[in-house]
């Protein structure tokens, strides 16, 4: 239950983007070209200092932007950023990353160093996907999901990989929701505990029924696009309008990613 409500808060924030602040009055496909700017930053630099000062600076978007600090440091940090730290733990080891030695201690009778440039490399590598993640997730609290996929058909991205996302985001909230109700259904039924047997019939019963439910929805949605004129093409509008402030923030973002580049 706690899992399926961290999903819908995380896919369904568009109560932010709703909101009246900085990030969200710039134009969807500036943002965009600037956010781009900083993370092929952070994926170039090999400064760690460039990537904490971009870091910074994607925190105090996040406060211009009025979004809870708290709100936002939980969906860029629970999942990606850790899972990467443990991914360059082993590199902070002579083993792997030889170099001048910084501390150094035996464990199950094996004798571990952590060496000066395995440390650097990293937290490199850390603060990369930490910026990279962060802005990422910036960039969907503060657009309305339809305005990110009307950016990426100006960008040219296949109409096909458009439409598919933007049917996994319509329809991911509705399979959550069934998947919501027949958990509260099985727990009203038979309780908290069942034997293993008996769970993993309900489980797999519960599974094909989900599938063929989904099947249904899929033909259902397919034939009511069809008779409504779809020919394969989605008709996405682009009303998007540059005004002097959306310039000027572009302009703003080519001069902090100079500036970040010469810091490396």
């Amino acid at each position: 239950m706690g899992t399926l409500v961290f999903l819908k808060e995380s896919v369904f924030s568009d109560e932010y983007a709703s909101r009246k602040g900085f990030m969200q009055s710039i134009d969807p496909r500036f943002k965009a070209v600037s956010f781009f700017l900083f993370i092929l930053t952070a994926l170039f630099t090999k400064s760690i200092a460039t990537s904490l000062w971009l870091y910074l600076l994607c925190l105090m978007l996040v406060c211009v932007s009025k979004i809870d600090l708290g709100f936002f440091l939980k969906r860029t940090w629970i999942f990606i950023p850790i899972f990467s730290l443990f991914i360059a733990i082993p590199a902070i080891f002579s083993i792997v990353t030889p170099g001048e030695a910084l501390v150094s201690f035996k464990l199950a009778g094996l004798n571990f160093i952590i060496t000066r440039p395995g440390l650097a490399g990293g937290a490199l590598f850390v603060t990369r996907v930490t910026v990279s993640v962060s802005f990422v997730v910036l960039l969907s609290i503060t657009t309305k999901h339809f305005e990110l996929l009307r950016v990426l058909r100006v960008f040219k991205v296949p109409h096909m990989f458009v439409m598919v996302l933007g049917m996994c985001y319509r329809y991911i909230y509705l399979f959550v929701e069934v998947v919501e109700n027949t958990y509260l259904a099985v727990r009203s039924r038979v309780g908290r505990r069942v034997h293993y047997k008996k769970g993993q019939r309900m489980a797999a019963w519960n599974m094909a029924s989900l599938w063929h439910r989904s099947y249904r929805l899929n033909e259902a949605v397919y034939n009511a696009m069809l008779s409504r004129g779809y020919s394969g093409e989605p008709a996405i509008f682009n009303d998007f309008k540059a005004r002097p402030r959306d310039w000027v923030w572009l302009a703003c973002s080519v001069v902090l990613t100079f500036i970040s580049l010469n810091i490396i």
